[in-house]
């Protein structure tokens, strides 16, 4: 890769684009220029919805796009599917076929060379097999020629009005004096992400209504209230979280009612003015699969000092790597002195 005042960067696993979303915020806020080369989705609903927005419709399964056919970039993005990992999903990690597609990130990264990289997943992903699987995955980005950095970090923290962990892994080409963003002090009130008129199709059943008890009774107002598979009732004053592909019965508005897709989308962070383009259902799913906008944000401020384009531009290929430091060894310890 040359260079370019250009950031140009890959979106995969894009989902409905939380990435994108967070990235064109923060380097509109850095005044950088920026464009998406590439990104891709497997899920037909999430290409349609990632369309809707940016007007690009992603391409497909990951590992079907040779690397040649993925352009170059200086920025890598990559939430991959977590549910190999997660509590919700049966945790079966490499094993699960989603599970290896890391390995179709660390593929990417060999051929294209990207200066840096943000992957995302749930935290459970660094205990995991007691740690081997987190293991496995730093032991390959390491062996790429990346210097790693990973922390465990909360949206709770970061702005938005919902309890979801998640870890970070970012990756440079050399050591970085990378620090990851301060904790927020405040955070977006639930209200703020209420709407005020709400049809009556997301009101829930007088059975699940009669399970509010008066004990459980919330001081908050308003609240989240959560029902377990137990049948337990609990409530915050935030969300404990958007959950990947389950039922959302059991996010309720002060007891009463299902969040709406809009207040899904506000409560991971995404504007007013995304565009809602598939079924109801589709969007409470993607909702529940998206990054949070707000966290992704604060992590890519905290790396954008690092991806400056007037930089040494970065190295084709892994093999490279051990090529580059002959090279250089040869200048400075053989070559004669004038």
């Amino acid at each position: 890769m040359g260079h370019s005042s250009l950031i140009r960067f890959v979106d995969l696993f894009c989902g409905i684009g939380g990435f994108r979303v967070a990235a064109e915020k923060s380097f509109k806020k850095a005044k950088l220029d920026f464009k998406c080369v590439f990104s891709s989705d497997i899920d037909e609903y999430a290409q349609k919805a990632y369309f809707a927005n940016f007007g690009e419709m992603p391409f497909g399964d990951i590992s079907k796009i040779p690397s040649n056919e993925i352009p170059d970039h200086d920025l890598l993005f990559a939430g991959f599917p977590c549910q190999p990992f997660s509590i919700i999903g049966k945790g079966k990690g490499f094993e699960d076929t989603r599970g290896t597609l890391f390995f179709e990130i660390a593929r990417i990264l060999d051929a294209k060379r990207p200066k840096a990289f943000i992957l995302e997943n749930v935290k459970q992903l660094v205990s995991h097999n007691e740690g081997k699987t987190f293991k496995k995955i730093i032991e390959t980005l390491n062996s790429l020629g990346y210097s790693i950095e990973y922390k465990v970090l909360n949206a709770l923290h970061y702005g938005l009005p919902q309890k979801r962990e998640r870890v970070f892994i970012v990756g440079f080409h050399k050591p970085m004096q990378f620090s990851w963003p301060e904790k927020r002090s405040t955070m977006e009130p639930l209200e703020a992400i209420l709407e005020v008129d709400v049809d009556q199709k997301h009101y829930v059943s007088d059975v699940i209504r009669k399970k509010r008890k008066a004990a459980h009774k919330s001081k908050f107002f308003p609240s989240i209230w959560h029902e377990n598979k137990g049948g337990n009732v609990s409530s915050y004053p935030y969300s404990c979280a958007l959950r990947a592909g389950a039922s959302y019965n059991y996010l309720l508005v002060n007891g009463e009612r299902r969040l709406t897709p809009r207040e899904m989308l506000r409560l991971q962070g995404f504007p007013d003015n995304y565009k809602i383009a598939v079924p109801d259902s589709q969007v409470r799913k993607q909702a529940g699969n998206a990054v949070p906008v707000a966290l992704v944000a604060a992590v890519l401020e905290s790396l954008i000092p690092f991806i400056d384009n007037s930089s040494r531009p970065a190295l084709k290929s892994s093999s490279e790597i051990l090529k580059h430091d002959l090279r250089v060894y040869a200048r400075e310890k053989i070559a004669p002195t004038a």
